[in-house]
């Protein structure tokens, strides 16, 4: 079984970016890309906030030109998915859902972390109509809008106060009548006059048309009352899943299942194995810091392999 140099298992902007890099450094790198070839961007309609695109680019345009580019360089690709790894000892053996096993010198995880959803009919097939996880990456679409945010947490908190900015109002819907978020988030969210609360409520359905959403059907847990209401976009905000299942008792993760790296480094627990992107980073999980954690990963690899080979 032949031992590649570096093995890059995910895809997105941190998977090929890295893949870029690695490639360029001549390392000859197989990228195992996953279910979702170029990650969560791939159901991205507008990207407006990647630099050197002023005029915006779609989401799966934007992962099919970063693949593109890595591959001019020589990157292999693999359109399948990682199943389990052994880090125990050096090569890393890496095995696929098909059975196939593949043996790394070194090793970048990449798999980012899956937004969490409701389970609502149609709630993904209006990803980028009107239902988003990110309101970093859309809150700029709803100018003037009204929208409604599901969450009770930090992460609720932050997105309903960065809507604000944009949308004319925002309600939070929250199932139960008290947030799990810090006092000093809460307190930000209730001093926004912007914002209101929708306490004791759950979402029933999404409404929408050819057009997009329209509005949804909210239920009060208290009472059973089933209500309408109209909103121009639909934020989830209930926690992302770090795709880190696969190595569960091999590699340090943290309370929510993230892979815990070295300070300002992409290095895990394991010398050689390095992480980049949402499945590090429950913080930003933005396309661009994604992306340069890859070139992170990337270079610290280099390293890693010069070090073993000098």
């Amino acid at each position: 079984m032949e031992t590649r140099k570096v093995i890059i298992v995910g895809s997105g902007p941190a998977g090929y970016t890295a893949a870029l890099y690695a490639s360029r450094a001549d390392l000859k790198p197989l990228c195992i890309e996953g279910h979702e070839p170029g990650g969560q961007l791939t159901t991205t309609t507008d990207v407006e906030n990647f630099p050197g695109f002023p005029e915006g680019i779609m989401g799966p345009e934007l992962m099919a030109n970063m693949k593109k580019q890595a591959q001019r360089f020589g990157t292999e690709y693999l359109n399948t998915h990682v199943t389990d790894v052994d880090l125990s000892k050096r090569p890393f053996k890496v095995t696929c859902e098909n059975g196939n096993e593949y043996l790394a010198e070194s090793l970048i995880i990449s798999t980012g972390a899956s937004a969490k959803y409701l389970g609502l009919p149609n709630e993904k097939e209006l990803i980028g109509k009107g239902v988003s996880a990110c309101a970093t990456c859309d809150g700029f679409f709803y100018r003037d809008r009204v929208v409604h945010v599901v969450g009770g947490g930090d992460t609720a908190m932050e997105e309903a106060m960065f809507l604000s900015k944009f949308a004319s109002k925002v309600y939070i819907i929250h199932r139960r009548n008290e947030f799990r978020a810090s006092k000093p988030m809460q307190k930000r969210v209730f001093d926004n006059p912007k914002i209101e609360v929708l306490w004791n409520t759950s979402t029933e359905e999404i409404l929408f048309d050819a057009t997009g959403v329209t509005g949804i059907k909210v239920k009060n847990t208290e009472t059973g009352e089933v209500t309408e209401r109209a909103t121009d976009g639909f934020f989830l905000a209930i926690g992302h899943t770090p795709n880190t299942s696969f190595l569960k008792g091999q590699i340090t993760l943290d309370d929510h299942g993230f892979i815990e790296t070295s300070g300002h480094y992409p290095d895990t627990n394991v010398a050689g194995v390095f992480a980049c992107g949402d499945v590090q980073d429950s913080y930003y999980r933005q396309a661009i810091s994604a992306a340069g954690s890859g070139c992170m990963a990337a270079i610290r690899a280099e390293r890693f392999l010069e070090d073993q080979h000098a």
